[in-house]
């Protein structure tokens, strides 16, 4: 089945009171989250990320574990968040967990020639 579309979930929650908790953590040592490295550098988003995400075949979103609708809650909770999901049809599935998103170790280039090494392949990890 094609991918239509890809879903990053930070295991974070979204917001000012999600995301000062992350920062915190982070500082003390008690919260990592692979994606985040990946697609944020100390203050932003990395310009790097953006120019590879135009750059798929397939649209990229990324939402916090506040913002998931049922159908992705369902998913992460069949995996474990940071995942990166994967749509085909109606359904999704696990693209890139979360193990593999942190021996990335914030490489944005390591995500992308992932992610497009599984699309080639019809989406297999």
């Amino acid at each position: 089945m094609t991918v239509s579309e890809l879903v990053g979930v930070y295991d974070a929650d979204g917001g000012l009171l999600g995301e000062a908790a992350y920062v915190w953590g982070k500082v003390r040592g008690t919260r990592h989250c692979a994606l985040c490295d990946i697609t944020h550098s100390i203050v932003r988003r990395k310009g790097e990320w953006d120019r590879m995400v135009a750059t798929l075949p397939v649209p990229v979103r990324l939402l916090h574990l506040n913002e998931l609708d049922d159908d992705l809650v369902a998913a992460v909770a069949a995996t474990r968040a940071p995942v990166v999901l994967a749509r085909e049809g109606d359904g999704w599935r696990e693209l890139v967990g979360a193990a593999e998103l942190d021996e990335m170790v914030g490489s944005v280039t390591a995500f992308e020639a992932a992610v497009r090494a599984r699309l080639a392949d019809g989406g297999s990890p």
